[in-house]
This record gives structure tokens, sequence and C-alpha cells, in this order.
């Protein structure tokens, strides 16, 4: 499997030859083979050429830019090179069909929730009373479907996001603030850090849907909208809980993320870049992770994972086998 390549510092990221080469400021050089990135992340200022971003295309890397305060800007995304006009169809006719696109998003919302519920199991069975909160959801589960719209989905999907996060301050060990969660912008340390790790998951399914033939921009959860890939919003709700979510408890209780982890100035909702360069770590360090999937009956990595949900969701618009979404099951 390929490698996410992560840039921190300022300089220079061009082609050398059939490969990369990065050139820091202070003119240090380090050569990447080309075949070993599978996306990059630039955190800092960086220089790009238009030769670099055609040599980037070629080898179907994606390229995911953050600023200084680790907020995410965008993406370049390469010329698509897997097309296929049959699925395009499919895909849209499931978003303009209101009953087609609801299926879809109710098992999404079934997927994320029940691997919600599974954390609160986890950390329930040691030691921490959180069984209150799973009765509540459980409850909240049933009203999935119940809805007879995407909207009245979202709200019963906020119910028991909410709830979810009102076990959080028994679950982390710290004693942190975080009353509730608030996005635009986030408005202390627990809301930050969930910000940036949602986002590094977000960006890592746009890595994983550009390797397969669906379009990024037609979702059926989230609406799609100018200037942002709300596929990825979709897929990354089942992944954010199993992935993001138990990356946070363990950065938070393993003290490897502290509020010491940010810096002065905006609130202190700056990360420090050693704090970012921990949780980009530990968060490779669980993508490379296998497990053993019951299906396939082989290992595969969690980062996979993300891109089979892609395949099962290309087998329901073509209509060849129901979407069943992920679910944990340990």
């Amino acid at each position: 499997m390929r490698d996410s390549l992560y840039i921190y510092n300022n300089g220079q990221l061009h082609r050398k030859d059939n490969s990369l080469q990065f050139v820091d400021s202070g003119g240090m050089k380090r050569d990447i083979p080309i075949e070993r990135v599978n996306d990059i992340y630039i955190m800092n200022e960086t220089t790009l050429n238009t030769s670099l971003l055609n040599f980037l295309s070629q080898n179907k890397v994606t390229v995911h830019f953050f600023n200084y305060y680790d907020f995410y800007i965008g993406s370049y995304y390469p010329r698509e090179s897997m097309l296929s006009g049959k699925l395009l169809v499919n895909q849209v006719q499931h978003y303009t069909d209101n009953e087609k696109r609801l299926i879809i998003a109710k098992r999404i919302i079934k997927g994320a929730s029940a691997n919600i519920y599974r954390n609160l199991r986890y950390y329930n069975g040691r030691g921490k009373d959180v069984s209150s909160y799973m009765q509540d959801i459980q409850e909240y589960r049933k009203n999935i479907d119940k809805a007879t719209s995407v909207q009245e989905l979202m709200g019963y999907e906020g119910n028991i996001r909410n709830r979810y996060y009102d076990a959080w301050p028994i679950i982390i060990d710290q004693n942190v603030e975080f009353d509730k969660r608030v996005m635009h912008p986030p408005n202390n340390m627990m809301n930050s850090l969930i910000s940036y790790v949602n986002t590094l998951i977000y960006t890592k399914t746009l890595s994983e849907i550009y390797m397969t033939q669906l379009n990024p921009t037609i979702s059926y959860l989230h609406q799609p909208g100018e200037r942002r890939f709300s596929l990825c919003l979709d897929l990354s709700e089942i992944f954010k809980p199993i992935i993001g979510d138990r990356l946070i408890f363990s950065l938070l209780n393993r003290n490897q993320i502290t509020e010491k982890s940010f810096s002065d100035g905006l609130n202190n909702l700056h990360l420090t870049q050693r704090a970012s360069k921990i949780i980009v770590s530990e968060l490779e360090s669980k993508l490379k992770t296998t497990i053993k999937h019951k299906d396939l009956g082989r290992s595969v990595t969690y980062q996979y994972l993300i891109r089979l949900e892609a395949y099962k969701l290309i087998k329901h618009l073509l209509d060849e086998k129901e979407y069943e979404p992920f679910e944990i099951w340990w």
C-alpha cells in the first residue's frame, strides 16, 4: 500500500525525472519515489508548478491543502481516469429519485449510529458508565426507518450525535471543556480537535473515492453543493466513530494531546506543529492496522475499508447488491 506524504516545512515540491523532490527553505533536498505516494498533505507554504500537477495526475495522486492554523483549504483532485457513463447516470438517478436517495441515506446513518453505539459499549465495558447514553441512542435509532425525508433523517442523526457527545466527558480522562459540538468556527480545544481529525478522515475518504469510478460531488445524505466533495461527507460518517473518535479518545487519555498542544492566539485553537504531527502519525498507524474481514475472509487495512465502502455503494447503484454499511462487530 502506498503512503501519505505530509509536508510541514516551507519549500518547493517539484518533479525530478520520474520522481518527486522537496527542497525546503534552507536548501535541503529530499527525493521521494512517486510509486510510494498515495496522497500528499501540504501543511504549510509550499510552492508547486503545473509540471508537478500534471505528473501527479498521471500517477493518480491527490493533494490536500491546509493553512497555518491547520484549517482545511481544499484538495487538488486530478482528472478522473476511471470514468463510467453508466455508473454516473445511475448515481444521479439515485439522487434525483427521493425514495432511492432516502434508502442510501438511511443506511449511512444506520451504519454511523451502530458504530457510535459500539464505541460507547466498548468504553462502558471498561469502567466508563455510559449505559444511559447507550439506551437513549438505541431509542433514537428506532426513528431512522420512520424518516420520510432526508431533512427529517438529519434531525434524528443530530439527536444521536448530540447524545453521543454528551457521553464524551465520561470517556475522556482529561478535564476539558466540551459542552456541545461547535464547528464554524470551533470554539474550544475539543471542538478544534474534532474538526481537525474529521477533516483528515474526509480527505482520506476523498483519496479512496478517487481510486473508484464514483463521482465525489453526488451525494445522498448531505446535500450536493458548490465547491465540495459531498459524497466524502456521506461515507466518512461511517468511519468517523471507529477511526476518528477512537483516535481522539486515545490521544487524550494517553495525554498525547493536552491543552498545551494548542498555541496562544486564535482563542488557543491552533494546534502546534508537534501536536499535528502526533495526530497524523497515530492516524496513519491506525489506517495501516489490519482486521480480518468477515465477508472477504482475509485481512484488510482500515484505510482499505473506506475503499470497500465505495465499492459496495457502486454495486448498489448498479443494482447488483443492496448496500449495507460497514459496522464494527468487536
